[in-house]
């Protein structure tokens, strides 16, 4: 009689991978034993260098973000070229007030109004018409000049408004012997040329116009021998 057939059943269970297992076991235990060896390499004496050039790497890294931070600030204050300290000094030695920033000058939505007389006789400058024997209102087209002329029996006051405009003023404190601002076009200004001194107005905007007002405190004949004029050649 034959022997029935025994059923054999394959073990469906996966093998496991010793090796993998064990490579497992060596990456999950490595950032301890890592920073085990590194602690214990701290304690010895020749970790020293190593610590001190760690820190002057630090150091060095701290002292140009400084510097760099320094740098973006010390561009920031001189913007467009202009140092914000020399032109103020520029206008005091050219003898102009702005007066956008204070409360001579009213804004609102239809523009800007003042009193002159009120601004310039609080603008502080020197060599002031304090009267208005003669008042003259004027414009000057781009690249246009006015004046380029001193006058030695009057002083003079100007306001100066509409267009980027150059001011130059004669003062012998000055080492070229003038001192010379530009005029935003959305700047009001008022400035001040005393007796003697020579004066100047330029347009140097592309479209705009400047507009002009000059008070002088005594009457000037023209064709006289109390004005000199064509003062700068370069103008």
């Amino acid at each position: 009689m034959a022997n029935p057939r025994r059923s054999s059943y394959s073990n469906t269970l996966p093998l496991t991978n010793t090796s993998e297992t064990t490579s497992q076991q060596q990456v999950s235990q490595t950032p301890s034993h890592f920073t085990t060896s590194f602690i214990h390499f701290l304690k010895r004496p020749h970790a020293f260098p190593f610590l001190l050039s760690i820190f002057l790497l630090l150091a060095w890294l701290l002292f140009r973000f400084q510097h760099l931070n320094n740098n973006n600030h010390f561009t920031a204050y001189h913007s467009n070229g202009i140092n914000k300290w020399e032109k103020a000094n520029d206008d005091e030695n050219a003898n102009v007030r702005r007066l956008n920033s204070d409360g001579v000058l009213s804004r609102d939505k239809r523009g800007w109004m003042f009193n002159p007389v009120v601004a310039a006789n609080d603008a502080g400058l020197y060599g002031v018409a304090v009267s208005c024997a003669s008042v003259h209102v004027g414009q000057i087209r781009p690249g246009g000049v006015r004046g380029n002329h001193r006058h030695h029996t009057c002083n003079e006051t100007f306001l100066i408004w509409g267009a980027e405009t150059k001011f130059r003023l004669e003062n012998p404190r000055v080492a070229k012997g003038y001192a010379e601002v530009y005029i935003g076009a959305e700047e009001v200004t008022v400035s001040s040329s005393p007796r003697g001194t020579a004066h100047a107005l330029v347009n140097v905007d592309s479209l705009r116009t400047t507009y002009f007002i000059g008070c002088q405190d005594s009457i000037i004949t023209y064709n006289s021998s109390n004005t000199d004029f064509k003062v700068w050649k370069d103008l």
